[in-house]
């Protein structure tokens, strides 16, 4: 716009700016920007884990390899360190101070190896998912992809070490007279259950870690104590004889025990159903979807805070 001043010349008007009075959400909304890195919606979330499921099953793969290669023996670490630490519980455990109570040594041993080999399955997942975030903060800050892919790929890496070291348990059982049967099919559905009690875990410890790096620290304690109280070394039914029924209860629905339980009672001729807490198939579940959508949905919630800060 122009008009004629008084003595003659043209005066030129500035245009005013067409996004002039808008908020930064208002131009935002105009110019289809969006915030980087910010959390989309949950169903939006798990099309977005979807779409890179080829990039966290390599990366559990690649970190599996990855694990003991500056290792001379390299991947027979994968099953020699549980069968050593399955070793050791039972020197101390079982000839020491004899807690094989009420199992004979047919039952006890493939009891205990079962039993190391499913709780470190637990504990690994654990320790894996708190560092999953606050050990891989180069990835996070340089790569926009679903965070939930790290703990969940890292839950997938220890499934893949427990199913070669399954090599052992089934040589352990039918060592010792545990013959392949159609209850070993039961393993499945148990691994099932368990993966995505352990995956849920992750998620949960992977968020607290992200916030407060110390946990990594803290974590060996608490999974320390968890295996003491799992019946790893024992037999909860056989040790807690004369107890309270509630306290016996109480142990027998501890998730790591239920999974382990259940995993003996499918694999050991001798291990029978009465070493096993009502419902337990229904407790199995119960822990496993409770564990792994609360997981999942409390580590979707800070989506947009990991890497940052």
């Amino acid at each position: 716009m122009s008009h004629t001043t008084h003595d003659g010349g043209v005066a030129v008007n500035a245009i005013p700016p067409i996004d002039e009075g808008l908020t930064p959400a208002q131009l935002a909304a105009k110019y289809g920007l969006a915030v980087s890195g910010a959390r989309p919606s949950l169903p939006g979330y798990v099309r977005q884990l979807w779409g890179r499921r080829h990039f966290i099953l390599a990366f559990s793969q690649a970190k599996l390899t990855a694990q003991y290669s500056q290792a001379k023996l390299g991947q027979l670490w994968q099953v020699a360190t549980p069968l050593l630490n399955a070793g050791v519980y039972y020197f101390i455990f079982g000839v020491i101070l004899h807690a094989s109570r009420g199992l004979s040594q047919d039952v006890y041993i493939p009891f205990l190896v079962t039993g190391v080999f499913v709780f470190t399955f637990t504990q690994s997942s654990v320790m894996s998912g708190v560092r999953a975030i606050s050990g891989n903060l180069g990835l996070v800050r340089a790569l926009h992809f679903p965070r939930a892919s790290l703990p969940i790929s890292f839950s997938l890496q220890q499934l893949q070490q427990l199913l070669f070291s399954m090599i052992v348990m089934f040589v352990v059982a039918i060592g010792f007279g545990s013959y392949p049967s159609l209850g070993w099919l039961l393993i499945v559905p148990v691994l099932l259950l368990q993966f995505l009690f352990n995956t849920g875990l992750a998620l949960i410890v992977a968020r607290m870690g992200a916030k407060t790096p110390d946990l990594a620290q803290l974590m060996p304690f608490v999974l320390r104590t968890w295996m003491y109280t799992s019946g790893v070394m024992f037999s909860i039914n056989k040790m807690m004889e004369g107890r309270s029924e509630i306290a016996v209860r109480l142990l027998q629905v501890n998730p790591a025990a239920v999974y382990m339980d259940l995993m003996r009672y499918a694999l050991i001729d001798g291990y029978g159903a009465s070493n096993l807490p009502p419902h337990v198939w229904a407790i199995a579940l119960f822990w496993a979807v409770a564990v792994f959508a609360g997981g999942f949905v409390y580590f979707w919630k800070a989506e947009e805070r990991y890497g940052r800060g």
